[in-house]
Protein backbone atom coordinates (compact mmCIF):
# COMPACT_ATOMS: atom_id res chain seq x y z
CA UNK A 1 0.00 0.00 0.00
CA UNK A 2 0.79 3.12 -0.66
CA UNK A 3 -0.17 6.78 0.85
CA UNK A 4 0.27 10.07 -0.37
CA UNK A 5 1.66 12.94 1.90
CA UNK A 6 -0.88 14.76 1.69
CA UNK A 7 -3.06 12.21 3.02
CA UNK A 8 -0.70 11.14 6.46
CA UNK A 9 -2.65 12.66 8.90
CA UNK A 10 -5.63 10.99 7.84
CA UNK A 11 -4.30 7.48 7.47
CA UNK A 12 -2.41 7.70 11.10
CA UNK A 13 -6.10 9.06 12.63
CA UNK A 14 -8.09 6.05 10.04
CA UNK A 15 -5.65 3.14 11.36
CA UNK A 16 -6.40 3.21 15.15
CA UNK A 17 -10.53 3.61 14.38
CA UNK A 18 -12.17 0.36 13.14
CA UNK A 19 -15.29 2.13 12.21
CA UNK A 20 -13.06 4.94 9.97
CA UNK A 21 -13.21 4.70 6.14
CA UNK A 22 -10.20 3.81 4.04
CA UNK A 23 -8.48 7.55 4.17
CA UNK A 24 -8.03 9.18 0.62
CA UNK A 25 -4.90 8.82 -1.36
CA UNK A 26 -4.23 4.84 -0.72
CA UNK A 27 -3.48 2.81 -3.27
CA UNK A 28 -2.23 -1.21 -3.88
CA UNK A 29 1.11 -1.31 -5.72
CA UNK A 30 -1.26 -2.29 -9.10
CA UNK A 31 -3.90 -0.12 -8.29
CA UNK A 32 -6.25 -2.02 -7.37
CA UNK A 33 -8.74 -2.14 -3.83
CA UNK A 34 -7.11 -2.05 -0.26
CA UNK A 35 -10.13 -1.93 2.05
CA UNK A 36 -8.57 -5.75 3.06
CA UNK A 37 -5.34 -5.01 3.20
CA UNK A 38 -5.85 -1.68 5.08
CA UNK A 39 -8.07 -4.15 7.34
CA UNK A 40 -5.32 -6.14 8.02
CA UNK A 41 -2.64 -3.39 8.58
CA UNK A 42 -5.40 -1.78 10.83
CA UNK A 43 -5.70 -4.68 13.14
CA UNK A 44 -1.87 -5.14 13.35
CA UNK A 45 -1.52 -1.90 14.46
CA UNK A 46 -4.07 -2.15 17.29
CA UNK A 47 -3.02 -5.68 18.63
CA UNK A 48 0.79 -4.33 18.84
CA UNK A 49 -0.12 -1.37 20.58
CA UNK A 50 -2.28 -3.66 23.08
CA UNK A 51 0.51 -5.80 23.58
CA UNK A 52 2.77 -3.18 24.44
CA UNK A 53 -0.04 -1.85 27.31
CA UNK A 54 -0.08 -5.79 28.19
CA UNK A 55 3.97 -5.78 28.92
CA UNK A 56 3.60 -2.36 30.43
CA UNK A 57 1.07 -2.92 32.93
CA UNK A 58 1.08 -6.33 34.19
CA UNK A 59 -0.51 -6.64 36.98
CA UNK A 60 -3.00 -4.62 35.87
CA UNK A 61 -3.84 -7.11 33.61
CA UNK A 62 -3.23 -10.17 36.28
CA UNK A 63 -6.17 -8.34 38.45
CA UNK A 64 -8.90 -8.39 35.80
CA UNK A 65 -7.99 -11.13 33.86
CA UNK A 66 -6.71 -10.90 29.98
CA UNK A 67 -9.97 -10.48 28.24
CA UNK A 68 -11.08 -7.85 30.06
CA UNK A 69 -7.88 -6.16 29.72
CA UNK A 70 -7.53 -6.44 26.24
CA UNK A 71 -10.72 -4.92 25.46
CA UNK A 72 -10.10 -1.75 27.92
CA UNK A 73 -6.69 -1.56 26.00
CA UNK A 74 -8.37 -1.44 22.79
CA UNK A 75 -10.67 1.25 23.64
CA UNK A 76 -7.70 2.92 24.65
CA UNK A 77 -5.72 2.61 22.10
CA UNK A 78 -8.54 4.03 19.56
CA UNK A 79 -8.64 7.37 21.85
CA UNK A 80 -5.25 7.86 22.88
CA UNK A 81 -3.09 6.70 19.32
CA UNK A 82 0.80 6.93 20.13
CA UNK A 83 2.68 10.95 20.25
CA UNK A 84 6.42 8.83 20.29
CA UNK A 85 7.96 5.98 18.12
CA UNK A 86 9.27 4.31 21.15
CA UNK A 87 6.57 2.57 22.28
CA UNK A 88 7.93 2.10 25.96
CA UNK A 89 6.56 5.84 26.27
CA UNK A 90 2.82 4.70 25.23
CA UNK A 91 0.57 4.35 28.13
CA UNK A 92 1.56 7.32 30.28
CA UNK A 93 -1.97 8.74 30.59
CA UNK A 94 -3.73 5.12 31.33
CA UNK A 95 -4.00 4.92 34.54
CA UNK A 96 -5.84 8.19 33.90
CA UNK A 97 -8.28 6.42 31.67
CA UNK A 98 -9.13 3.44 33.69
CA UNK A 99 -9.88 5.81 36.62
CA UNK A 100 -12.60 6.93 34.15
CA UNK A 101 -13.63 3.64 32.62
CA UNK A 102 -17.13 2.61 34.11
CA UNK A 103 -16.73 -1.00 34.04
CA UNK A 104 -13.19 -0.67 36.13
CA UNK A 105 -15.41 1.08 38.90
CA UNK A 106 -15.31 -2.00 40.77
CA UNK A 107 -11.60 -2.17 41.53
CA UNK A 108 -10.79 1.40 42.37
CA UNK A 109 -7.43 0.59 43.28
CA UNK A 110 -6.63 -0.62 39.54
CA UNK A 111 -5.57 3.04 38.44
CA UNK A 112 -3.01 3.28 41.22
CA UNK A 113 -1.40 0.20 40.46
CA UNK A 114 -1.18 1.47 36.80
CA UNK A 115 -0.02 4.48 37.96
CA UNK A 116 3.31 2.29 39.73
CA UNK A 117 3.65 0.11 36.81
CA UNK A 118 4.01 3.26 34.62
CA UNK A 119 6.47 4.59 36.95
CA UNK A 120 8.27 1.07 36.97
CA UNK A 121 9.11 1.32 33.14
CA UNK A 122 9.98 5.40 33.69
CA UNK A 123 12.48 4.18 36.61
CA UNK A 124 13.72 1.37 34.05
CA UNK A 125 14.46 3.58 30.93
CA UNK A 126 16.01 6.51 32.90
CA UNK A 127 19.52 7.64 32.52
CA UNK A 128 22.39 5.48 34.05
CA UNK A 129 23.81 6.98 36.79
CA UNK A 130 26.05 5.93 39.54
CA UNK A 131 23.99 5.89 42.67
CA UNK A 132 25.36 6.74 45.76
CA UNK A 133 27.94 5.32 47.33
CA UNK A 134 26.60 3.97 50.96
CA UNK A 135 30.05 5.05 52.86
CA UNK A 136 29.45 8.50 51.49
CA UNK A 137 28.56 9.45 55.10
CA UNK A 138 31.90 8.59 56.86
CA UNK A 139 33.90 11.35 56.31
CA UNK A 140 31.35 14.09 56.97
CA UNK A 141 31.85 15.58 60.26
CA UNK A 142 29.14 15.01 62.60
CA UNK A 143 28.06 18.67 63.35
CA UNK A 144 27.33 19.17 59.60
CA UNK A 145 25.41 15.81 58.99
CA UNK A 146 21.74 17.34 59.49
CA UNK A 147 23.18 20.10 56.53
CA UNK A 148 23.53 17.72 53.79
CA UNK A 149 21.38 17.20 51.06
CA UNK A 150 20.79 14.54 48.53
CA UNK A 151 21.23 14.56 44.96
CA UNK A 152 18.25 12.22 43.24
CA UNK A 153 19.41 9.92 40.77
CA UNK A 154 17.77 10.13 37.82
CA UNK A 155 15.81 6.36 38.31
CA UNK A 156 14.02 7.29 41.50
CA UNK A 157 10.25 7.61 41.69
CA UNK A 158 8.22 8.71 44.65
CA UNK A 159 4.39 7.81 44.74
CA UNK A 160 1.88 8.22 47.44
CA UNK A 161 -1.65 6.36 46.43
CA UNK A 162 -5.01 6.18 48.35
CA UNK A 163 -4.75 2.42 47.66
CA UNK A 164 -2.30 -0.31 48.57
CA UNK A 165 -0.70 -0.46 44.96
CA UNK A 166 2.79 -1.18 46.27
CA UNK A 167 1.93 -4.02 48.04
CA UNK A 168 -0.12 -5.17 45.31
CA UNK A 169 2.63 -4.92 42.59
CA UNK A 170 5.34 -6.03 44.97
CA UNK A 171 3.09 -9.68 45.58
CA UNK A 172 1.45 -9.81 41.94
CA UNK A 173 4.99 -9.66 40.51
CA UNK A 174 6.57 -12.10 42.37
CA UNK A 175 3.53 -14.92 42.03
CA UNK A 176 2.64 -14.25 45.71
CA UNK A 177 -0.95 -14.33 47.09
CA UNK A 178 -2.86 -11.52 47.17
CA UNK A 179 -5.23 -12.80 49.56
CA UNK A 180 -4.35 -11.03 52.71
CA UNK A 181 -3.74 -7.63 51.01
CA UNK A 182 -6.37 -5.01 52.00
CA UNK A 183 -6.15 -2.90 48.74
CA UNK A 184 -8.19 0.05 50.36
CA UNK A 185 -5.25 0.92 52.54
CA UNK A 186 -3.26 4.29 51.45
CA UNK A 187 0.28 3.79 50.70
CA UNK A 188 3.80 5.09 49.39
CA UNK A 189 6.34 3.81 47.19
CA UNK A 190 9.77 4.43 46.42
CA UNK A 191 11.19 3.25 43.10
CA UNK A 192 14.49 3.12 42.66
CA UNK A 193 17.11 0.93 40.04
CA UNK A 194 20.24 -0.45 42.61
CA UNK A 195 22.10 -2.22 39.96
CA UNK A 196 20.47 -1.94 36.92
CA UNK A 197 16.77 -3.93 38.42
CA UNK A 198 13.86 -1.63 39.26
CA UNK A 199 12.50 -2.28 43.18
CA UNK A 200 9.69 -1.13 44.73
CA UNK A 201 9.90 -0.13 48.42
CA UNK A 202 6.95 0.64 50.76
CA UNK A 203 7.26 3.50 52.30
CA UNK A 204 5.52 4.37 56.10
CA UNK A 205 3.58 7.98 55.88
CA UNK A 206 6.87 9.60 57.95
CA UNK A 207 8.93 7.33 55.19
CA UNK A 208 7.29 9.53 52.52
CA UNK A 209 7.16 12.54 53.66
CA UNK A 210 11.47 11.94 54.60
CA UNK A 211 11.88 10.76 50.38
CA UNK A 212 10.07 13.65 49.00
CA UNK A 213 11.75 16.40 51.49
CA UNK A 214 15.38 14.95 50.46
CA UNK A 215 14.01 14.52 46.49
CA UNK A 216 12.85 18.19 47.06
CA UNK A 217 16.63 19.23 47.79
CA UNK A 218 16.24 19.96 51.72
CA UNK A 219 18.54 19.29 54.04
CA UNK A 220 19.02 15.88 56.03
CA UNK A 221 17.72 17.42 59.14
CA UNK A 222 14.89 18.96 57.77
CA UNK A 223 14.28 15.77 56.28
CA UNK A 224 14.42 14.13 59.29
CA UNK A 225 12.56 16.68 61.72
CA UNK A 226 9.32 16.61 58.46
CA UNK A 227 9.05 12.84 58.85
CA UNK A 228 8.81 12.83 62.97
CA UNK A 229 6.14 15.85 62.57
CA UNK A 230 3.96 13.42 60.34
CA UNK A 231 4.79 9.94 62.23
CA UNK A 232 6.74 10.27 65.39
CA UNK A 233 7.64 6.43 65.54
CA UNK A 234 9.62 6.81 62.11
CA UNK A 235 12.44 5.07 62.47
CA UNK A 236 15.51 7.30 60.76
CA UNK A 237 18.24 5.07 61.08
CA UNK A 238 16.57 2.54 59.48
CA UNK A 239 15.37 5.80 56.65
CA UNK A 240 18.63 6.48 55.85
CA UNK A 241 20.10 3.01 55.71
CA UNK A 242 17.54 2.67 52.63
CA UNK A 243 18.64 6.44 50.88
CA UNK A 244 22.06 5.29 51.38
CA UNK A 245 21.86 1.90 49.43
CA UNK A 246 18.54 1.47 47.43
CA UNK A 247 20.11 3.41 45.01
CA UNK A 248 17.70 6.50 45.54
CA UNK A 249 20.07 9.41 44.86
CA UNK A 250 23.30 10.05 42.51
CA UNK A 251 25.38 12.60 45.62
CA UNK A 252 25.67 14.25 48.25
CA UNK A 253 26.13 18.04 48.76
CA UNK A 254 27.26 20.04 51.83
CA UNK A 255 24.70 22.66 52.17
CA UNK A 256 26.71 24.48 54.96
CA UNK A 257 29.40 24.70 52.54
CA UNK A 258 27.10 27.57 50.88
CA UNK A 259 27.52 29.63 53.71
CA UNK A 260 31.24 29.57 54.11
Amino acid sequence: MLVDPVSSGRFARSLLDPEAPVPDGLVSHHGGAVERRFAVYRNNAAVSLVDALASIFPTVQNLVGEEFFRAMAHLYVRAHPPRSPLIFTYGEDFAGFIEQFPPAEPIPFLADVARLERLWLDSFHSADTPPLDPACLSSVPPERLEDQCFQPHPAARLLSTAHAAASITIRDRAGESLSDINPMLPEAALITRPACDVAINRLSPGGHTFFHALMAGRPLGEACGEAIKVEAESDISALLTLALTSGAFADLVDNSAKGE
